[in-house]
């Protein structure tokens, strides 16, 4: 699970303001140090792993106090001097800003969008930082996202790296452009790569009619970086305020879409988890997720646009929960039954059909199209009965899907979904006992 950075950073209600650091201290919105040590720790003992954003790249801009109570400004944080940042020429109070995406020099040592650019080459910034994210490998943090990468030199950020505990996952955020002088290959000797033409080059295609059918070579192929560099996703937390072409309130076609992502073996895959937003600044809820025994988690992905007539019931649940998608969470146990094994078995029914399997694993049926596919196919798990999980992955109530044993197998798929099965969910009916068991 990626958490928002959980840093001191500035006050304010803004989803961005978490992305402005004062000091590494691990006070934020989300709580203080011993709340986010509960968290990690709580986390750990049931299997989560806990990913920190990690916004190493620049401090706040601007001035004012912190969310702790700190003062900042004129280019410097209770942490860091004009000293330890990037300035123009013998001016340590300006810098260069970001403009000029052709020359690595500008987008690395120039300020982002008036961010405060640190200076990664130095000692003393190498230090603080690998001492704020070493702190949280102790803590038992399972990895970390570098925000921002491509506005860090390579070279200077491996430095930074070497002085971290190297057993955790490292993941960066490298924006690829065309015609860029800052590429995403050179950041994957590093650790695992944003690879952010993945939702580019897939969400048109689910889009449009007609297109799935196209996917059965996607990947490297398409121009992507190698899946083992790879990490993916249809949106995140600032692509679904702008460029993000699909996201919750794109409803159905965005859950199709993450269960092609979750199904199809390219790359390490990242699920997006939100709360609803008229805006691109808004901040989160200040309803917590958890409301004692309930949830304040919204039902389908469209219910913030088409309940204008039940707004009390929005508000009561503001929170989407994309993970928390039936159809989203059980393909997370799909893709470890798939585990290592590439596509087989890829069956193009038409342009807006789709079906195909991992190895002997584990096999789905997309249907793009706007009416119920009577869906014919040959699938590569063992015979036998399995549960449909995209509707339900209990024994005693999820449809059930009968492999023949030469692979056939007939189901229907509605419009705008998919049927899914993996040997994890493979259903016996033992006819002495009576239940069906897994």
């Amino acid at each position: 699970m990626q958490i928002s950075p959980p840093n001191e950073h500035i006050s304010g209600n803004a989803w961005w303001t978490r992305y402005q650091p004062v000091t590494w201290e691990l006070t934020s919105r989300s709580g203080d140090e011993k709340a986010f040590k509960d968290m990690v720790q709580r986390c750990q003992r049931v299997g989560v792993g806990i990913y920190a954003d990690a916004v190493i790249n620049h401090i706040a801009a601007g001035s004012g106090t912190s969310i702790a109570g700190k003062p900042y400004g004129n280019r410097a944080t209770p942490i860091y001097s004009q000293n330890d940042l990037h300035h123009s020429g013998g001016d340590l109070g300006s810098n260069c800003g970001v403009s000029n995406y052709a020359d690595k020099f500008n987008v690395q040592y120039c300020d982002l969008v008036g961010l405060p650019d640190l200076c990664t080459s130095c000692d003393y910034v190498q230090k603080t930082v690998s001492d704020y994210i070493n702190h949280m490998g102790e803590i038992g943090i399972a990895g970390f996202r570098i925000d921002a990468a491509k506005h860090q030199d390579a070279g200077e950020l491996g430095q930074l790296l070497s002085r971290v505990n190297r057993s955790m996952f490292v993941f960066q955020e490298v924006i690829s452009g065309g015609g860029e002088a800052v590429t995403a290959s050179m950041y994957t000797s590093l650790g695992h790569v944003t690879e952010f033409d993945y939702a580019r080059k897939l969400a048109p295609n689910f889009q449009g009619d007609g297109k799935l059918g196209y996917f059965n070579n996607f990947g490297e192929p398409w121009g992507l970086m190698p899946t083992n560099d790879a990490v993916v996703f249809l949106d995140n937390h600032d692509t679904q305020r702008g460029e993000a072409q699909l996201t919750y309130k794109n409803g159905k076609l965005y859950e199709l879409a993450n269960i092609f992502m979750l199904a199809h073996p390219y790359g390490y895959p990242k699920v997006m988890s939100s709360y609803y937003f008229d805006n691109h600044d808004q901040g989160p809820p200040s309803t917590s997720v958890h409301q004692g025994s309930s949830l304040a988690c919204g039902g389908a992905a469209t219910a913030r646009l088409q309940s204008a007539t039940n707004i009390t019931a929005v508000l009561d649940t503001p929170w989407v929960c994309e993970h928390r998608w039936t159809a989203v969470a059980n393909m997370v146990a799909w893709r470890r039954s798939a585990g290592g094994n590439d596509v087989t078995k890829f069956q193009a029914v038409g342009g807006d059909t789709i079906g195909f399997c991992r190895g002997s694993a584990a096999c789905v049926a997309l249907n793009r199209g706007s009416s119920s596919w009577a869906a014919s196919l040959k699938f590569t798990v063992p015979a036998g009965h399995y549960c449909d999980i995209i509707q339900s992955d209990d024994p005693l109530s999820c449809p059930s899907v009968e492999v023949a044993p030469d692979g056939s197998a007939k189901f229907e798929v509605p419009s705008l979904g998919a049927v899914a099965v993996h040997v994890g969910k493979m259903k016996q009916s033992y006819v002495a006992a009576g239940p069906i068991i897994v």
